[in-house]
């Protein structure tokens, strides 16, 4: 008796055509971000054209840095289609807001390292600005252990 092929891709070819672990992609499965895929006689994993799709737009929003639980909700939103887009816009919006706000506390950081940084020297380590910035038990640095 034959078992019936399920034609798809692998976890492999998946992994490889997305950029995403193996891992990764099971961990996903388990949390419900990508549907469990169909197995074959063997009982591998064979993706669709559909697992590649929504592989792409999680590793997409990942990319740009949304939260998974911000994902679980922009593929509920994608999957309606019609509906308005008030909410995938909201999610955006306060994205957008939280990475703005990163990008002020680097510049804030890149400010401090550059002062610190310019402040040694190149002198004795004693005299070394950066080792107080760093070291609480130093003097200088204004922070307590």
């Amino acid at each position: 008796m034959r078992s019936e092929s399920i034609p798809g891709q692998s976890i492999g070819q998946l992994a490889e055509a997305t950029g995403t672990k193996a891992e990764t992609i099971r961990y996903y499965e388990r949390i419900g971000l990508l549907d469990e895929p169909a197995r074959t006689a063997g009982n591998y994993r064979a993706y669709s054209p559909g697992h590649l799709a929504r592989l792409s737009f999680i590793r997409r929003a990942r990319d740009l840095g949304f939260t998974l639980d911000q994902v679980r909700t922009l593929i509920g939103l994608a999957d309606r289609t019609g509906q308005s887009f008030g909410e995938v816009d909201v999610i955006a919006r306060a994205h957008l807001s939280e990475v703005e706000r990163k990008i002020a506390d680097l510049k804030a950081l890149r400010r401090q390292l550059k002062s610190v940084v310019e402040s040694c020297d190149r002198g004795v380590v004693e005299d070394c600005k950066i080792l107080d910035a760093l070291s609480p038990g130093r003097a200088g640095n204004s922070r307590n252990a």
